[in-house]
């Protein structure tokens, strides 16, 4: 069965073997043998050499000049070219959209050279690629679908509200309905135009420190209808004052959300607890709650921009709560954990370094 050949790429224009590579290298050695008939000189009389012996030499060179070549193109051609050409061909599939791409390295792993890093260097990236075009498109999807639902319960209940024979009653349970779909498209919007500024530029922080406990507090009032309407067994273990320097604004997000999904997830007669420290590096707050809890799997994804391991919540959230805190924290330098267990509740531990 014959092969099919293929075909060099149209862009190359240039050839590492050619006529001219030839003649200059041929020059050169020829230019370097001078220095060997300067010493033939001085014991031999050219007047008397046959001319055929100089033809001899010139022919001796030139296929002295050919063997370099074709040896030296041979080792170009093996060891850089080849590569190159795999390489230059997985890349323009890749450009095609193909992140299915993957280079094997040439040599064992106890022999591996600069091309066999390349390659692994180069699956790498493709690898990368795959996964920002594989959340690129999660993104989009999410974004759809969670802009659809508000929509299409504004669209419905707008429509619905056109019957005049509504009573009253009726077209103010509509009327508050549209507006909370307003509100959660809006605030949808909001968190990801959040999202996407965090992720493309830093957090500056403030010339003067701020009181993260006041923060805390005041954060911690706003909810406390809810937690006095679960039932819930609510406690506060906060230091008199502690200053950090940070984004006030935007870790005020990240203690609503912690909070918020504490008591979302607690049932009537559940306890939630906020507890804040501080050493001389870092402060650390945590928020624990005797809610339903997580498995290991929601764990490793409950940071992913629009998941929500409970789905009986979901019509409470978007899912971008977490997201948004976990990059807040990062841009702020610390760290933001999770422990939890299926049944016994979740503890969300916050640590921002002292930078003042």
């Amino acid at each position: 069965m014959k092969k099919n050949k293929e075909r060099p790429d149209e862009r190359v224009k240039s050839i590492h073997f050619s006529i001219k590579a030839y003649l200059i290298t041929y020059f050169v050695l020829l230019v370097l043998s001078a220095g060997q008939w300067l010493i033939y000189a001085e014991y031999i009389d050219f007047g008397t050499m046959p001319i055929e012996y100089i033809f001899g030499m010139l022919g001796y060179w030139g296929l002295v000049s050919a063997s370099f070549i074709l040896i030296t193109h041979s080792q170009i051609r093996r060891k850089f070219d080849a590569p190159m050409r795999k390489v230059s061909k997985a890349a323009k599939e890749v450009a095609e959209g193909d992140f299915s791409i993957y280079l094997e390295p040439i040599h064992t792993s106890d022999k591996y050279d600069y091309v066999d890093v390349m390659y692994m260097d180069f699956n790498k990236m493709v690898e990368e690629l795959g996964s920002i075009e594989t959340l690129t498109n999660d993104f989009i999807a999410n974004v759809s679908h969670e802009i659809k639902t508000p929509l299409s319960i504004i669209q419905n209940y707008a429509a619905a509200l056109q019957n005049d024979s509504l009573p009253e009653e009726v077209r103010k349970d509509y009327s508050n309905t549209i507006i909370t779909a307003s509100q959660k498209l809006n605030t949808l919007v909001v968190n990801i135009l959040r999202l996407n500024k965090l992720d493309n530029q830093d957090i500056t922080l403030p010339e003067e420190p701020y009181d993260v406990c006041k923060q805390l507090c005041d954060c911690a009032l706003q909810f406390e209808n809810l937690w006095e309407e679960k039932d819930i067994d609510f406690t506060a273990d906060i230091e008199d004052k502690a200053m950090i320097r940070a984004d006030a604004g935007m870790l005020e997000i990240v203690w609503q959300n912690l909070l918020s999904n504490a008591l979302k997830f607690t049932e009537p007669g559940g306890r939630v607890a906020l507890v804040q420290t501080s050493d001389n590096d870092s402060i650390t707050v945590s928020v624990s709650d005797t809610g339903c809890g997580m498995s290991k799997d929601t764990m490793r994804h409950i940071f992913d921009k629009f998941y929500q391991g409970d789905t009986s919540h979901s019509v409470e959230g978007n899912g971008l709560g977490l997201a948004l805190a976990y990059r807040v924290i990062e841009k702020s330098g610390g760290h933001l954990k999770v422990t939890s267990e299926p049944g016994k509740g979740s503890t969300f531990t916050v640590t921002i370094p002292l930078n003042y």
